[in-house]
This record gives C-alpha cells, structure tokens and sequence, in this order.
C-alpha cells in the first residue's frame, strides 16, 4: 500500500517542483510572456484549443497515424524477425543489408518520402513506420536466436516436424522478449511521430506545434509538446501493464518483476 502511494505521489511531486520552478524563471522577466509563457497562459491556451474540439481532433489524428505506421511495422517486422532468426543463412545474407540500412535516421528520409508519397497521412505513417521496424525486427531476431536449445532438443527428440517447432516450440518461447523490442519501437516511433508530421500535414499535434511557432503563439507550441508527453507517458504505461501480463502468463512474471524492483 505505501509503495503504491509512493508511486502516485513522489512523481506529483516532482511535477509540481517542474510548474513551480517554470512560474519562477517566468516571473523574473528574462523574457517577454510570448517567448516564455507561464504555467497559467499555457493552461489558458490547453483550455481555448480544446474547447472548439481542435485539440481532440489533433489528437485522434496522431494516434491514427502512430498506430497506422506502429502496427504496420509489427506485422512486418515480427515475421520477418522470426524468419531471419530460425534460418541462420537467411539472416546472415540479409544482416549487412539491414546494419546498413538501421542507423539512417528516419528524418533523412524526408526528401524521398516526401517526393515518393506527397502530403497528407502516408508521409507521416511511413516515418513512424521506419522508426519502429529494425527495433522490433533486431529483438525478433534476437530472440529466436536466444531460445532455449534444450527445448529444440526435446521437441526434436519427440519427433516434431521442423514447422511444428517454430509454431509451438520458438515462437512462444521468444514472444516474451519480443514484446520487449515492441516497447523499444514504441518509444522511438512516438519520437518521429512529430516530425512525420511536419512534412506538409494540416492536422494533427506535430502541426499545432508547427502552426503555432509560425504565428508566434508560444503557450500552444508548449500545449502542444505536453499533450505529446502526457500520452506518450500513457502508451508506454499500457505497454508495460500489458508487457507484465503476457510475461505472466508465459511464465516470466516473476522474473520480470525482480528486474523492476532491483
């Protein structure tokens, strides 16, 4: 129980230390209110966006983005991750391609993406697309890598087609790590989900920022970047609930919780 209420307090907390030391550097006047707003005109530029429906709109048109791009990385990356690991030949012939290809920062794909799939949704969920592909694919391919040989060892005593082993055998021994890169890609596609949507989009949180430098409203530029803070705080605490129950179930709850604790 305190445990519980530490972890609800200790972060109000700190947001609170956050808010009052914004209000203070505010107050001092080092810069004018439009280049530095104080907590309360950014809550006042919070409630004006969302009270013309602005603000949700922006909002459910980047999670359709993010999940558009995340979840088409997945049913990519996650069998292709599988492929690659159980064939050793296969991965190592497509290895060097892929080191090649994994450091290019999605942002330096803007020109082509831009010239390849023009304005609008594409753009931006192909961003978010690239930033989530080779984390899930590495750890898929990781954790195929990384199964247990003595399970392969039993089932190939019993007798198992080959098939049989990696639908039964790999595939649920290495989904529990797999879901470990999922968490990984999550955090990175949120990163670019902002800058997929700056490339020419008229909607969305990436574009109210955009929009709001341009007309000098700083307090929406930081609504803004909260709005993007706050629900990515939330998907990354989805992730983790849903992360410690799969673990649970196949058998790593208590493991994983020990590495949360220590």
């Amino acid at each position: 129980m305190r445990l519980a209420a530490e972890k609800i307090i200790l972060p109000l907390v700190a947001f609170a230390g956050l808010i009052g030391l914004w209000q203070l550097v505010a107050s001092l006047g080092i810069y004018e209110p439009y280049l530095f707003p104080p907590p309360l005109r950014v809550a006042g530029g919070m409630l004006e966006t969302a009270s013309t429906g602005e603000l949700g709109t922006y909002i459910l048109v980047s999670l359709f983005r993010f999940l558009a791009g995340y979840l088409s990385a997945a049913l990519l990356a996650i069998p292709l991750g599988l492929v690659f690991g159980w064939y050793g030949r296969l991965w190592t012939a497509f290895d060097p391609l892929v080191q090649v290809l994994r450091p290019i920062s999605p942002i330096a794909w803007f020109p082509l993406i831009g010239l390849w799939f023009g304005t609008g949704d594409a753009p931006a969920i192909v961003i978010i697309f690239i930033a989530a592909f080779y984390p899930i694919l590495l750890s898929t391919v990781a954790a195929v890598k990384n199964v247990d040989p003595v399970y392969l060892k039993v089932a190939q005593n019993f007798g198992t087609p080959e098939r049989d082993i990696l639908r039964k055998v790999v595939i649920p021994a290495a989904f529990p790590y797999i879901t470990i890169g999922l968490h990984i890609a999550l955090g990175s596609a949120w990163v670019f989900l902002v800058a997929g949507e700056m490339m020419g989009v008229r909607s969305g949180l990436g574009f109210l920022i955009v929009d709001a430098r341009n007309q000098l409203r700083t307090e929406l530029v930081i609504v803004g970047m909260l709005v993007i803070g706050v629900l990515g705080l939330c998907i990354d605490r989805l992730i983790g609930y849903l992360e410690r129950k799969l673990n649970t179930r196949w058998g790593l709850g208590s493991r994983y919780q020990a590495g949360e604790q220590a």
